[in-house]
């Protein structure tokens, strides 16, 4: 297994600070690089432990390269409720607002009048959705067929977060803000905390996507993480603190699904069969409090909210996934092996 890591970077930081067992240091570390050669054995190329800002543990397998930018596909998703709760705290936007109260052509239509922000990112809007392929642009979106009565059914796709995209740049050209909505998100929170993503694919429509499309290396996705973790437990952050308890609170379409997080939770329903995503964590992980942004090929930011730790998992060779062709990669096999002696 470990003949087969072609290339590797590992860095330990300072462990005395870290919350775990006194003396349990070097066996924590064993279980990291155990864990990091299970993720290498599944197209890994990084795997990053990060906790109070601080890197505990870094590793870049095979092409792996803590300065290259990867794909994150559609962990890309998670970006969205951090900028509607940096939008909530500027006072232009509210979750439980109707999205009709921004796009007037939704205004006319009983279903679609219904609809709220909340929804739109939990993934309950009712409106009908596809996996895969290039996302519509913001626009197109806008006529998507609503196929479930809005909050009763869980639905993962692309065309909410298009439909955000929509409403977020018509509110901020109201404020006469020049750019899109990730440059909104880029002003407020990705450059003040020094993590500015190395690419974003733009759709169709010249604008960016936002369910997928991110590019970032496992450093800077792991200060967002750590961003979230210190905002959602009450730090100052320049947030809105409804949104962000929204952010790992899951509905009663989806246990497992927040406003555009997952949580590792019983009940968790996943995007597809084929996805992989358990439907809850077993054994000692049920203790734990594990939420998390994901994407096609195994992309994972997990927040271990209990231990305040981040870990960063990317993989290469994304294509492969969406054609049914899988690594194998378990979240619960990972985390196991990640959290064993901590």
């Amino acid at each position: 297994m470990v003949a087969a890591i072609t290339r590797r970077s590992v860095v330990l930081g300072s462990l005395s600070a870290a919350l775990i067992a006194p003396g349990r240091g070097s066996a924590l570390l064993s279980r990291w690089r155990q864990a990091a050669d299970y993720s290498a054995d599944h197209r890994g190329v990084s795997m990053l432990v990060m906790q109070r800002g601080q890197i505990l543990f870094e590793n870049y397998p095979r092409d792996g390269n803590p300065t290259v930018a990867y794909e994150l596909a559609s962990g890309t998703k998670s970006f969205n409720g951090i900028t509607a709760a940096a939008a909530a705290f500027d006072g232009f936007l509210s979750i439980d607002e109707p999205c009709a109260a921004t796009l007037s052509e939704w205004r006319g239509e009983t279903l679609k009048s219904a609809i709220t922000i909340r929804q739109l990112l939990t993934l309950t809007s009712g409106i009908k959705v596809r996996i895969g392929g290039r996302p519509p642009g913001y626009r197109e979106a806008l006529d998507a067929e609503v196929v479930h009565r809005p909050g009763t059914q869980f639905s993962y796709g692309a065309a909410p977060f298009q439909i955000f995209g929509e409403i977020m740049q018509r509110k901020l050209s109201a404020r006469r803000f020049q750019g899109t909505s990730v440059d909104y998100l880029k002003q407020r929170v990705l450059g003040r905390i020094g993590a500015l993503p190395g690419g974003w694919r733009l759709g169709r429509d010249g604008n960016p996507m936002l369910p997928q499309g991110a590019q970032f290396t496992a450093r800077h996705w792991a200060t967002f993480g750590q961003f979230v973790l210190d905002a959602s437990g009450g730090g100052a952050n320049g947030l809105d603190h409804a949104v962000l308890d929204a952010l790992f609170q899951g509905t009663s379409a989806n246990p497992g699904y927040g406003l555009t997080w997952w949580l590792l939770r019983p009940g968790l329903i996943g995007p597809s069969e084929r996805a992989g995503m358990p439907k809850g964590l077993t054994g000692d992980l049920k203790a734990e409090d594990i939420v998390m942004a994901a994407g096609a090929g195994d992309q994972r930011l997990y927040l271990l909210r209990k231990r305040q730790l981040i870990v960063v998992r990317q993989a290469d060779r994304i294509g492969l996934s969406l054609f049914g062709l899988g690594s194998g990669y378990s979240d619960g096999a990972f985390l196991k092996l990640v959290l064993a002696d901590a």
